[in-house]
């Protein structure tokens, strides 16, 4: 089972929904046959190289630090149900997120791009890393297996960048406002941080039509 996830690391219902995701196919056995995917998705597409300080963004986005508090609590709470301890307070800023999407292409290259998006996730949202910082994501990239000096190397190039801002287009294209998004074997979708139970119908289907398409 192919299933491509659309997302950004700085994504908290991201981090969510592949909990979710992670999950369902857990629960059905299909952990081992399902490969997964990752597909560029911006949340600010317009978001300087350097990034922002993560009061002003919040400001920007929500119109308060107080609103935004409202809202990342019941996040919050939805993490702690899937182990997920955010910790918010630690982020300092808000990444321009190119870079770090490169990583997970650089790293998907020697099947670890599941491992390395999983530990962006955690780096940003629980250890308050800078996701933008080309040292960091070195670091992160050292941790699970890449080379440090070839991944510096690439980040310091101009390398897939182009291929990632046209996979945030191609999602715009099919429609894709928002993130999380799963598509399953290019054809069906569940969009939203959804529980786990939402993808066992896909599950369904997706098997069905395998059973049809071997039968003689």
């Amino acid at each position: 089972m192919i299933i491509d996830v659309f997302s950004d690391p700085i994504c908290p219902w991201c981090f969510i929904g592949k909990r979710r995701l992670d999950t369902a196919l857990v629960r059905q056995g299909l952990a081992d046959g399902a490969t997964i995917r990752w597909r560029a998705f911006q949340l600010n597409p317009g978001m300087p190289a350097e990034g922002m300080r993560r009061d002003a963004y919040l400001t920007l986005k929500f119109g308060s630090a107080d609103r935004a508090r409202q809202i990342y609590r019941s996040i919050a709470e939805a993490g702690a149900a899937e182990g997920i301890a955010f910790d918010f307070d630690r982020i300092a800023r808000t990444p321009n997120t190119v870079d770090a999407h490169r990583l997970i292409r650089l790293a998907a290259r020697s099947g670890r791009a599941d491992a390395v998006a999983d530990a962006l996730f955690t780096g940003y949202f629980l250890e308050g890393r800078d996701i933008g910082d080309s040292e960091t994501l070195v670091a992160i990239a050292a941790e699970h297996g890449l080379d440090a000096a070839e991944t510096r190397d690439f980040l310091a190039s101009t390398a897939d960048a182009m291929e990632i801002l046209a996979e945030h287009d191609f999602a715009v294209s099919l429609n894709i406002t928002g993130v999380p998004c799963f598509v399953f074997e290019g054809r069906y979708a569940v969009v939203g941080a959804q529980e786990a139970d939402a993808f066992l119908p896909v599950f369904d289907l997706v098997r069905e039509e395998a059973r049809q398409a071997a039968s003689p």
